[in-house]
């Protein structure tokens, strides 16, 4: 578990899976409000060596449902930028991920959480020995960013996700139905 700024009520990170090189990362983040938008740029190649990915709006209420991230991850690897980029996500991953996977950023962007208010080229600090992530943006700077913040228009008009959606509580509580 990892808290911080950027993840208040903590995420994920399975640290075996981690190379040592990356247990503690600082990183220009590259923002995708999505997991097919974070797939195109990595498959164009306009992922860098240090980068990394944050892909927003996967959680239990975005997604909805908490989509698993095994194909950016994938990529990720198959490109070989698995030493060297982290990716971030209020989505969830797979037991068998490999790579700096951190996942169920908490509170989710769908809600507010911080991983919503992450801009691209701000630096993240990654310090999974010392359990911590960090938005390093001036705090004055991130409650601007909050003020001017919108909900983003939920894409299902009816149905059981849509009831889901509305119901879901917080992967730091398990995403569960309320």
């Amino acid at each position: 578990m990892l808290k911080g700024n950027l993840a208040p009520e903590g995420c994920v990170v399975k640290r075996s899976a981690v190379a040592e090189e990356m247990l503690s990362h600082r990183g220009r983040a590259r923002v995708f409000d999505g997991e097919e938008a974070a797939l195109e740029a990595i498959y164009a190649g306009r992922i860098e060596s240090g980068d990394v990915v944050v892909i927003r709006y996967e959680g239990p209420k975005g997604g909805p449902g908490m989509w698993e991230m095994l194909n950016p991850t994938s990529a990720i690897m198959g490109s070989g930028l698995g030493d060297s980029v982290a990716l971030i996500t209020d989505g969830r991953f797979s037991g068998a991920t490999r790579g700096a996977a951190i996942g169920h950023v908490s509170p989710e962007a769908a809600v507010g959480g911080p991983i919503a208010l992450v801009e691209d080229g701000d630096l993240i600090e990654i310090n999974i020995p010392d359990h911590k992530i960090r938005l390093l943006v001036d705090e004055n700077e991130i409650k601007n960013r909050k003020s001017r913040w919108m909900p983003r228009q939920q894409k299902l008009k009816n149905g059981y996700l849509k009831r889901y959606a509305r119901s879901v509580t917080s992967g730091s509580t398990g995403a569960i139905l309320e």
